[in-house]
């Protein structure tokens, strides 16, 4: 068995590094949106032209981000939500709501300060983890059955 796993959510911390490092001998295959922060935030204008009121600029850029999400998480098998502590991911919470629409196996990653405020995200999860090796061992387990060792 191979999953496609789609990695969501903040873009400030090597989450998803530590993700696909630990995963390293598993049949995993990775996607993500553009984590490059300013590409992500300009693609709309920098491609179709310049707003000059910052909402049309911010719209035409999640629109063609969009574009890459749903993608992403359509053909996702099991889609990874994080939650960093830095900042708010309203569109990481969009990714996780979207995901349970489509009934994708969605796994949950954040810390327990943000345990309140994302309990309806959480309830929506198969999973909820704090660390990325976490993610990994559900990975583990679920792609081989084996248990951390």
């Amino acid at each position: 068995m191979t999953l496609k796993v789609y990695l969501s959510g903040e873009i400030h911390t090597d989450w998803r590094e530590q993700i696909v490092e630990g995963a390293a001998g598993l049949e995993v295959s990775f996607s993500s949106p553009v984590t490059d922060h300013a590409a992500s935030d300009d693609c709309g204008v920098a491609i179709l032209g310049a707003e000059p009121d910052k909402f049309w600029h911010d719209n035409k850029g999640a629109k063609v981000n969009a574009i890459r999400t749903r993608k992403g998480i359509e053909q996702a098998d099991v889609v990874v939500v994080r939650f960093g502590e830095q900042y708010k991911q309203w569109n990481a919470a969009f990714d996780a709501g979207y995901a349970a629409a489509l009934g994708k196996s969605l796994i949950i990653l954040h810390g327990p300060d943000h345990a309140h405020a994302l309990k309806e995200v959480d309830a929506a999860a198969l999973a909820v983890a704090q660390e990325p090796r976490q993610v990994v061992q559900i990975l583990r387990y679920v792609l081989t059955g084996a248990l951390p060792g």
